[in-house]
């Protein structure tokens, strides 16, 4: 999780826990020790997000500049522009290597601090830095949230939204990419069912609105619910039951009631032909 990404923290403290792998992987730093690669140690989006974003030129208005660049786009200027693209591509990878170069030296210095620490330790401190975000212990999918349906009255907002929902043993939370702080959080008794809307689309139901999230995980999502709800249940103490007693006359000028309901007790509810609790 750490090299996908998943564990939003500073560069700081990567490149510790970086060190503190290589030090549970070959003990105190030596120059014969076997160097993995840096993908292997240190998440390689951090190090593109450093390159500068690629320039996307306004495309022009002018009929007769569009009618000039089609007419050259397969002659000198189509070969000016594949040559210009190339050495862009060049430069990008050799700041790639530059980048990573100092990436990997910041890592073995904090590496040499660590000399004499046993493996047991060094894995100790590794999962203590991992422990400090919040979301730690979750399960992170990647999902686009499409829409958000009210159940009464609140209409229906769009997407989509780039999310990662977090599957935890208490709750369900809504992080930004890279963002250590949930945009929102639910915990399992505000949830009143879940299920598959079809083979990308999975649905979560939280009090009075649906979330409906485009994932290509949607199996996994719910058999990690299934199994967390289920436990939930279980460690709840049973509710004392109450003498049966026959309900009122309705009154027909009340109007009637249910068409916002409150969340009750979870239901999991999957299409004919999706995954089984």
């Amino acid at each position: 999780m750490v090299l996908r990404g998943y564990v939003p923290t500073s560069e700081e403290t990567l490149q510790t826990l970086a060190a503190l792998r290589l030090q549970s992987l070959n003990s105190d730093f030596s120059t014969h020790a076997p160097f993995p690669c840096l993908e292997e140690l240190f998440p390689p989006h951090v190090l593109h997000a450093r390159l500068p974003a690629p320039r996307h030129r306004t495309p022009t208005k002018c009929r007769g500049a569009r009618l000039r660049a089609g007419l050259l786009a397969g002659g000198l200027w189509g070969q000016a522009l594949a040559k210009q693209r190339a050495e862009r591509d060049q430069r990008l990878r050799g700041r790639l290597r530059e980048e990573g170069a100092s990436t990997m030296a910041a890592i073995v210095e904090k590496w040499k601090l660590l000399q004499g620490m046993g493996r047991p330790e060094a894995m100790a401190a590794y999962v203590a830095l991992v422990r400090e975000w919040p979301g730690f212990g979750s399960t992170l999918f990647d999902v686009d949230l499409r829409t958000v349906r009210r159940w009464c009255g609140g209409g229906v907002g769009a997407g989509p939204q780039r999310l990662w929902l977090g599957i935890g043993a208490k709750a369900v939370s809504l992080y930004k990419p890279g963002e250590p702080e949930p945009l929102d959080s639910f915990c399992y008794g505000r949830i009143s069912s879940f299920g598959a809307s079809d083979s990308s689309t999975f649905r979560l139901s939280v009090e009075d609105q649906d979330l409906l999230f485009e994932t290509s995980q949607v199996d996994e999502i719910a058999q990690l619910l299934n199994t967390y709800l289920t436990s939930a249940g279980a460690q709840q103490p049973p509710r004392p039951q109450e003498p049966a007693t026959s309900p009122p006359d309705p009154d027909p000028t009340t109007p009637p009631q249910g068409l916002c309901p409150t969340a009750g007790p979870w239901q999991h509810q999957p299409p004919v032909g999706s995954f089984h609790s």
